[in-house]
């Protein structure tokens, strides 16, 4: 498992969440995607995108100079509906 770190201080609506979906199709399932936001709308955006991809999202940090989202990538390994 790795963590790759995005770094999206300064960015408003809806940038965040544009920036965060274009990352996380670089990311390998089960690798964390750790990323970092100062726009509150971000804890709106980011977790509404998170629920798309079907991937898992949690707040590490939420303070008045940022916020930190853990994203893991979901695995493939799951077995779905017909298997």
């Amino acid at each position: 498992m790795s963590q790759t770190i995005l770094d999206l201080t300064g960015l408003k609506c809806p940038l965040p969440a544009l920036k965060t979906r274009k990352a996380l199709k670089s990311v390998k399932p089960g690798d964390v995607l750790e990323v970092h936001c100062t726009d509150p709308l971000s804890v709106i955006d980011i977790p509404n995108l998170i629920r798309e991809t079907g991937d898992k999202v949690e707040i590490s940090e939420r303070n008045e100079q940022r916020i930190v989202f853990l994203i893991e990538k979901a695995r493939l390994d799951t077995p779905g509906p017909l298997s």
